[in-house]
């Protein structure tokens, strides 16, 4: 495969080394993967100064949107090679699913574990401070005030606290990918066209599945949420085999920046936003769906997920940013990526515990600007400790596929065998 034709990938960029040597790893997926990691955290405790600093400052879409992208292009690069025909034809299918549905299962345990440590934060911050508002936050009034409704529902998934409702879509998600690594493999455009099909029956029928013991559905609904992950699947996956499939084209190129630059319009030109917005409620009285004229989050409207995709796409043509994630500035966010369940369990613990500290004592206004500096340096000492524990050795070179047009992945390829003996990167 030619320089230019490898050079046509959503998250890769030809680089000046000879056909058929190695390429490096691309250190964006971390680095992303902990930039979204840091501001998921940030986010999680509200009231904060440097919430003003995360990308849904941007535009409509925020850190949740960056990780589902991230997600799906590290496990479209780390699963794919099972389902290859060839492996399949040695291993079996359930060779390549296992590992799937083992992660998903995997999330689940660290679901229930969150919900329990939230519930033992605001219930430990309630006998501390004697204020009953902590126990109706985030969504656990149900657990406290109506417990055999409650806690029949959060291991079913049906009952979910604020800032813990993340892993419960992405564990359906992981559980359904194998069908979709299937048919990304054969017919990639297919499983983009049902994907987006889906995403927008989802919208104009309110698919959602249901909550217990609160009416409603899950908070990010995985009908809709699928898209975004499908969408990174399909770029890890094309990059596993050594294909493209995004291009890398100066129109859409373009077209990202208009948008980026449209929508920071929208929300920061005077007047704009008002107008804009005015707009979109004539279009809804129109009988326009929705999901096109909302922000809502759910449903992933189209405000948000177009946002996600141009802001992707713009940053992946950009080669200075190869250079900073490469950076060793940039260590700590491609250690915190590198690590991203374990970072992010520890950091909804963390988030948590700094809302029930935050509204136990709300006269302590110094909080807000201490309590996320000290919690992202603690994400990146646990970080460091894990990478440090981490006593996997490293895959020689023998076992990473030669195939030149297959540059910087984020795990290197390996052989069945060493697959799997490892963890593949899911998060």
């Amino acid at each position: 495969m030619s320089q230019h034709k490898a050079s046509a990938e959503l998250i890769a960029f030809p680089t000046r080394k000879p056909p058929g040597e190695r390429r490096p790893r691309d250190l964006r997926i971390d680095a992303f993967r902990g930039i979204a990691l840091v501001m998921i955290f940030i986010n999680h405790v509200p009231g904060n100064p440097y919430e003003y600093l995360t990308i849904r400052n941007l535009g409509f879409s925020d850190a949740a949107e960056a990780f589902f992208l991230m997600s799906g292009i590290a496990a479209g690069l780390a699963y794919t090679a099972r389902f290859l025909p060839e492996h399949l034809a040695r291993n079996g299918l359930w060779h390549a699913v296992s590992p799937l549905w083992k992660r998903a299962w995997t999330l689940y345990l660290v679901q229930m574990a969150l919900s329990a440590c939230a519930l033992a934060i605001f219930g430990l911050a309630y006998q501390l401070s004697g204020l009953p508002d902590l126990l109706t936050q985030n969504n656990m009034r149900q657990v406290f005030e109506n417990p055999t409704e409650g806690l029949i529902g959060l291991p079913i998934l049906t009952h979910q606290f604020g800032y813990v409702n993340i892993l419960p879509a992405y564990s359906v998600l992981l559980i359904c990918a194998p069908a979709a690594i299937l048919l990304g493999i054969r017919w990639p455009r297919i499983l983009l066209a049902a994907s987006l099909g889906l995403w927008l029956i989802t919208g104009l029928f309110r698919l959602n599945l249901p909550n217990y013991p609160n009416e409603g559905g899950w908070f990010f609904n995985p009908f809709a949420w699928q898209a975004i992950f499908v969408i990174g699947l399909l770029t890890g996956l094309s990059l596993r085999q050594g294909k493209t499939f995004f291009p890398r084209s100066r129109l859409l190129f373009w077209l990202s920046a208009a948008l980026l630059v449209f929508v920071l319009a929208w929300k920061y030109v005077p007047g704009l936003e008002d107008f804009f917005n005015i707009q979109m409620h004539h279009l809804a009285e129109a009988g326009a769906p929705f999901i096109f004229t909302s922000h809502d989050k759910t449903y992933l409207a189209a405000p948000r997920f177009l946002h996600i995709l141009a802001l992707g796409y713009f940053l992946s043509q950009l080669a200075i940013v190869s250079r900073l994630s490469a950076h060793r500035y940039a260590m700590p966010l491609r250690l915190l990526g590198r690590h991203g369940l374990l970072v992010f369990a520890a950091g909804t613990v963390l988030s948590l515990a700094a809302q029930a500290l935050m509204l136990s004592l709300p006269d302590a206004l110094w909080l807000a600007w201490v309590l996320p500096l000290v919690g992202v340096a603690a994400l990146v000492g646990i970080a460091r400790l894990a990478d440090a524990a981490n006593t996997r050795p490293r895959e020689p070179q023998s076992q990473v596929s030669t195939d030149s047009s297959s540059s910087a992945l984020v795990r290197p390829i390996q052989s069945s065998s060493t697959a799997a003996r490892s963890k593949p990167p899911a998060m």
